[in-house]
């Protein structure tokens, strides 16, 4: 496939040749001038712009962007303050469905400089965009309100009149007039505070680097900021609500950490003149990489280490670093349009963890990664898959790259290319790239064109077969170190979306060989080998696992390699388990292969938690397709493989437990605790439920408590678990309390949670809240009925880029089919504002999970206890 065109899908263009998507471009923006005063009583505000902009051509008029606001004022003057020429505009029409504002002159105007004044009134919505308010309540119970923003992808336009493209940069002066009492903060530094009447205040920021609209930010509310710390001059600082600076240190360590980390890797300064860190109550997103002032979810911000578990601190570290990282890489150089916006967040997923192993190299961070590139390969290897990049005309296309695609894939396909190339040369053909566009606007084969110069290798090449095709291949390995590749897909032959002929590249390495470096294989066509030199014993092919791709073993080889566990590298251990169970899902292996590999974990002791979680997953679908009547036989055998794996375990932390045992601990009791049914884990789950006002539950081990109590738990506990959520302590108790409410299997308290997810939660937790009552085995299908009744209210209710994460909890209504039906007309009835993709995989991913339980339900039991060696019923 070419590289994306700008042209207009629809054919249809603006009077220049643009498409009509886009802005003229008679009229480009050069500097913004922007004063803003909030009323948050009343939910409003007021503006005053004046934006240098170069008359390209003549032309009679101005376009650009304005959503939700009402100009009241406008005038194009040439900047002469000592006089000059003023232009009122004859007329100025507004376009809501375009999100235009267009300002008509008596006559054309001349090619030059000029400077457009505008004044405008807007509200602050509560659809977390835009300029948008947000709400806490502090300590003592007062109500307080936050006006904030969330600018990308096109949402600039609901704050300000603006050009709101991603290539028209400029710089932004940002000017906030507020209340006496109440903070400010965007991206620049103050650099100016006066009062004003009334009881307010002036503030000026910095001016900005020239960068795209969607970066600006601007916050006003009643919150506090840390101390500044000097990380090789940047002040860096975290905003937070009154209250909650205990929760800050390790935000601060994490940030300073990622700013001298990606300073170094970059070779390039900080772009800014500092690094506020802001967390805002009410957020749809994780966070927003606005540039010095980077806004977040309070739950992946603010955290005390004494009281999360590790991997909310990795969570906590992991988007910290995403966020810096995004400073350099779509910061200072941005993509020219929305089919780039997949490297923006691609890279900056990979970045993340590179910055994040860095920080704890103990977290094992590319081991975890694993489990995400794995979430990517199961809607990849799916008929409803996309490129990566695809071609964008309208800007809201680009919402359907808000995904694991943009993210986990594009992430993973960079870590391989990184692999096979070599660390040192793919850092500096970063360098090369970054420092050749600084400030500018780029396409994707900028990136390649920049690796190629640094590794002499052909990376658009092989890398344009990744990124502009859906799917991944299958490398079958035959006896004889032959490798062949064919496309993979869960639902047998491929199709739809799913490409071929990859360019792979394969790292293969000999577990008795005499190298330590694996041996670098680029598969160019159908088949290829991995022999050379050669080496001996088994050979594992995507050596290191870094490899978005699966392999397929021969048998002998799979036992060979199943009988050395120990000698293979946790990620090696991770592909063989999840590429297997994905050959079985998709009925091209038998379920014995998936479970003789779980026994072989068992004795091998396995301890790696995402090696384990593949084998988890699998029993989760086990619990999801097996019959009602051989359910004790799948809770038995979960008992059988994963009791002696407890017991090792324990509930408590040991002295000998590695970083990322605690992981492992809550996974195991939690299978077993619930769908494991095991009443020792049960019992001891409510004993220590009861006993935590005494002594508290341990962090690490506390939402798999909660899981269990919840499941065989009544009004007593569903109360409890409800104060617990309405107090919390830290906002990641908060979180662990709301969505252990959604794990009761009582029908009625899972009402009341539904209620309280369209009443009281947040809207950016809400949608959450349902997925997670629809994932629930038992409440699921009544939990889908309630929302197809009260669809309309819940479409209107909820952020539109979330609706769709709501619906990836019918992917476990799988049996029997005719519900699974059921939803699927319901859906495809009832199409939502956005996300259509995604949907359409959700759906598509049920009928895979269908499909493995009308081939598998009604032997499943037989086939866990011959594999498991149960005693007969």
């Amino acid at each position: 496939m070419s590289a994306p065109t700008t042209d207009d899908p629809t054919g249809t263009h603006g009077p220049n040749g643009t498409p009509a998507y886009r802005l003229p471009t008679s009229v480009r923006p050069h500097a913004y001038r922007l004063v803003l005063t909030p009323d948050l009583p009343a939910a409003t505000f007021a503006g005053d712009i004046e934006i240098d902009v170069t008359v390209e051509e003549s032309t009679p008029t101005i376009t650009l962007n304005a959503a939700e606001l009402e100009i009241t004022f406008a005038e194009l003057n040439d900047g002469n303050p000592d006089g000059g020429y003023a232009l009122a505009p004859t007329a100025i029409d507004l376009d809501p469905d375009e999100e235009r504002a267009t300002l008509t002159f008596s006559e054309p105007l001349v090619p030059g400089p000029a400077t457009l004044h505008l004044a405008f009134t807007g509200i602050l919505n509560d659809k977390l965009h835009g300029f948008y308010r947000s709400t806490f309540t502090d300590e003592a119970g007062v109500d307080h309100t936050i006006a904030t923003t969330q600018m990308e992808s096109t949402d600039a336009r609901r704050a300000f009149p603006c050009w709101d493209e991603p290539e028209l940069k400029a710089t932004f002066e940002i000017t906030l007039v507020v209340d006496e009492a109440l903070a400010a903060y965007s991206n620049g530094s103050v650099v100016e505070e006066s009062p004003e009447p009334d009881g307010k205040r002036r503030v000026r920021f910095a001016p900005t680097m020239v960068m795209s609209t969607y970066l600006v930010a601007f916050i006003v509310g009643p919150l506090e900021a840390t101390d500044p710390v000097d990380v090789n001059g940047v002040p860096l600082r975290i905003v937070h609500p009154p209250g909650k600076g205990v929760l800050t240190p390790f935000a601060l360590a994490v940030g300073a950490h990622a700013l001298n980390f990606f300073t170094d890797y970059f070779g390039i300064p900080y772009p800014a003149d500092k690094l506020d860190l802001v967390a805002i109550p009410d957020f749809a997103f994780g966070a927003m990489e606005n540039l010095g002032c980077v806004t977040f979810r309070e739950s992946v911000l603010l955290v005390d280490p004494a009281q999360a578990a590790r991997v909310e601190l990795e969570r906590v570290a992991d988007v910290i670093c995403h966020e810096v990282a995004h400073m350099w890489f779509g910061d200072l150089v941005t993509m020219k349009w929305w089919n780039g916006i997949w490297l923006n967040e691609a890279f900056a997923t990979f970045m993340e963890v590179l910055a994040v192993d860095a920080f704890r190299p103990e977290w094992q961070r590319w081991v975890s990664f694993g489990v995400e590139r794995e979430a990517a390969m199961a809607v990849d290897g799916l008929h409803a898959t996309r490129p990566v990049e695809f071609p964008v005309g309208r800007p809201e296309e680009a919402q359907g790259m808000f995904d694991v695609l943009t993210y986990q894939k594009g992430g993973s396909v960079l870590r391989m290319l990184e692999q096979f190339v070599g660390p040192d040369v793919f850092r500096e053909g970063i360098n090369d790239y970054l420092t050749t566009h600084r400030h500018g606007n780029t396409e994707t084969s900028d990136l390649w064109d920049a690796l190629e110069r640094s590794s002499g290798r052909a990376v658009r090449t092989i890398m344009d077969t990744w990124i502009n095709q859906g799917g991944y291949p299958l490398v079958r390995v035959g006896d004889d170190g032959s490798l062949a590749q064919t496309p993979f897909s869960y639902r047998g032959d491929p199709g739809g979306a799913i490409g071929s002929g990859w360019q792979v590249p394969v790292l293969a390495r000999w577990l008795d060989g005499d190298s330590e470096d694996p041996l670098p294989v680029l598969l160019e066509g159908p088949t290829g080998r991995t022999d050379g030199d050669g080496g001996a014993g088994p050979c594992v092919v995507n050596a290191g696992g870094s490899g978005y791709f699966r392999v397929a073993y021969p048998t002998a080889a799979v036992e060979r390699l199943a009988g050395r566990l120990a000698d293979l590298e946790p990620l090696e251990r991770y592909n063989l388990v999840s590429d297997t169970w994905a050959a079985a899902l998709a009925g091209q292996a038998l379920l014995p292969d998936v479970l003789r590999l779980a026994r072989a974990l068992v004795d091998s002791a396995e301890g790696d938690p995402s090696v384990w979680s593949v084998v988890l997953g699998t029993l989760g679908l086990f619990d999801r397709v097996v019959p009602d009547l051989d359910r004790p036989v799948l809770a038995q055998a979960i008992r059988a493989l994963l009791g002696p794996l407890a017991r090792d375990l324990g509930w408590d932390p040991r002295d000998d437990d590695g970083e990322r045992t605690p992981s492992l601990r809550a996974s195991v009791l939690r299978t077993l605790g619930t769908i494991g049914d095991d009443p020792d884990i049960q019992a001891e789950a409510a004993r220590r439920f009861a006993a935590a006002g005494s002594s508290a539950l341990h962090p690490d081990t506390e939402s798999a408590v909660l899981d269990i109590v919840a499941g065989t738990g009544g009004v007593s506990e569903y109360e409890a678990f409800l104060s617990h959520y309405r107090s919390p302590v830290t906002p990641q108790e908060e979180n662990r309390y709301l969505y252990a409410l959604a794990s009761f299997t009582d029908l009625g308290l899972a009402s009341r949670t539904f209620d309280l997810a369209m009443s009281e939660v947040r809207t950016q937790n809400a949608p959450f809240v349902l997925q997670s009552l629809v994932a629930n085995r038992v409440t699921g299908p009544t939990a889908w009925h309630r929302i197809t009744e009260d669809w309309d209210a819940v479409v209107a209710k909820f952020p539109s880029n979330i609706l769709p994460r709501m619906l990836e909890g019918v992917r476990g209504l799988c049996a029997p089919p005719e519900l699974a039906a059921q939803v699927t007309d319901f859906v495809e009835a009832h199409p939502l504002p956005a996300g259509g993709k995604t949907v359409e995989q959700i759906l598509e991913r049920l009928a895979v999970n269908v499909a493995f339980g009308e081939r598998e339900s009604r032997g499943l039991a037989a086939t866990l206890a011959e594999a498991l060696g149960l005693p007969p019923r």
